[in-house]
């Protein structure tokens, strides 16, 4: 059976106003995708925590490099 180390991050918005914009934490992955250089996407899995100030999503996403 063969085997790999899966790398992985979560991200969400900063906490306050705005912590539910879904659009822009998109747009945050999307921006630490693009820096960590030539990975492969395995998974991406959406949280939504409920706070004080309304819902908090964040995002994990399960990586690996791509030259693995």
């Amino acid at each position: 059976m063969e085997s790999w180390t899966i790398k992985h991050f979560s991200q969400a918005n900063p906490a306050g106003v705005g912590q539910n914009d879904v659009p822009a934490l998109l747009r945050r992955v999307a921006d630490s995708i693009e820096g960590l250089g030539p990975v492969e996407v395995q998974d991406l899995v959406m949280h939504t925590e409920i706070t004080g100030d309304g819902p908090w999503p964040s995002l994990t996403v399960y990586f690996h490099n791509a030259t693995d």
